[in-house]
């Protein structure tokens, strides 16, 4: 089961069916015939067994957490009278489990080799022994795990007294008969669950055993079933003065195919049930979906926006790399001209004074000239 699929679990069980505002969603109330009674109570044998070697496979009628939810707040103001459906679902349940055991053991009597009625009492004692030991070993782990510490420990010690006696006992057994008999397997019936016990189980199997999901699940329902036979005669009387006073006189009980054709419905209702829980999951997923490809298109938006800004501003960039490398070639190309000019411009300059300086000194050479012819 999914996270999703135990928080709606979780909701119905709390809520009921109307947690969505929805009054009539799929058309059964808990107090149709359709429903499990001995569910809406929380001992239904399909349910507690579940994932057992008992496995008794899916209830014929519909087990609903809403509907128990919707059960326990209608049962506040009035009493359905539903433990006396559950009580006759398990005393049904239990006596077929109780024949199921006469039937193990009757077996075992004709197998097993015959044994005296004082090796069968020591073998007996072996037995009962080993299970009052599975028993206390299973209960000390459960507390252990509690973080009941003290209360462990001291059971430990009763275990330890147990092994002793059980030493003894086993001695006792096996000197009173052949080494080749002793070796065979000698099996006993568990009288809670039908299970086969043998009598050199070592600790750790009759801890499992009793300490087993099968065990335990027998377990509270026979202790369920006690409770409930408590009241039942004094609970029936009360029902039948109700349904008399109301004029609905003794219920009517359906026959076999009655109740084979309502357990088709029932499934039927319940395929239906789920096939709606899947659309509703299937919706979701696909909102779940189209949400994710809406925010995967707003950011490939996004992006496209961001790399087509990204481009303008590279275009603007390069303009403007090419703006400034025209502007620094023509600043160069002005700073090559001016130099030019100035250089001809200081040639001319000196060719002036070159001429200057010729005609001065060819006056000055003339001059001279006209001094020495004098002389």
């Amino acid at each position: 089961m999914s996270a999703h699929e135990q928080m709606r679990a979780m909701l119905d069980q709390l809520m009921g069916t109307t947690r969505n505002g929805e009054t009539d969603k799929h058309g059964v109330k808990f107090y149709d015939d359709t429903v499990c009674k001995s569910f809406l109570l929380q001992c239904c044998p399909h349910e507690i067994l579940s994932s057992t070697r008992m496995d008794l496979g899916e209830c014929p009628k519909i087990h609903d957490l809403a509907l128990r939810a919707d059960f326990e707040l209608a049962s506040k103001a009035k009493d359905y009278f539903y433990d006396i459906d559950a009580t006759e679902h398990l005393e049904t349940f239990i006596a077929d489990c109780d024949r199921r055991t006469s039937a193990a053991k009757q077996r075992l009597a004709e197998t097993q080799e015959e044994l005296s009625a004082e090796v069968t009492e020591k073998a007996n004692a072996v037995h009962e022994l080993a299970e009052q030991i599975g028993q206390k070993l299973a209960r000390a782990e459960a507390l252990g795990e509690e973080g009941m510490v003290e209360e462990s420990v001291k059971l430990m010690g009763e275990i330890d007294e147990l092994r002793k006696k059980k030493a003894l006992a086993e001695q006792e057994y096996r000197n009173s008969m052949p080494a080749s008999s002793y070796q065979q397997q000698k099996l006993r019936v568990c009288e809670v669950c039908s299970a086969y016990l043998g009598i050199h189980d070592n600790d750790r199997r009759l801890a499992d055993h009793f300490g087993g999901k099968l065990h335990l699940g027998f377990i509270t329902i026979r202790e369920k079933l006690a409770e409930l036979k408590k009241n039942v005669d004094k609970r029936r009387e009360e029902r039948g003065v109700i349904e008399r006073e109301r004029g609905g006189g003794r219920r009517h009980y359906v026959g076999g195919r009655e109740l084979d054709r309502r357990a088709r419905r029932h499934r039927e209702t319940a395929r239906e049930r789920e096939r709606e829980r899947d659309r509703d999951r299937n919706k979701e997923r696909t909102e779940r979906d189209k949400e994710r490809t809406d925010r995967d298109k707003e950011r490939t938006d996004r992006d496209k926006e961001r790399s087509e800004r990204d481009k303008d501003r590279s275009e603007r960039d390069k303009d403007r790399n090419e703006r400034d490398k025209e502007r620094s070639e023509r600043r160069r190309s002005r700073s090559r001209s001016k130099a030019k000019r100035d250089s001809s411009r200081e040639k001319s300059r000196g060719r002036d004074r070159d001429r200057d300086r010729d005609s001065r000194r060819s006056r000055s050479n003339r001059s001279n000239s006209r001094e020495r012819r004098r002389e």
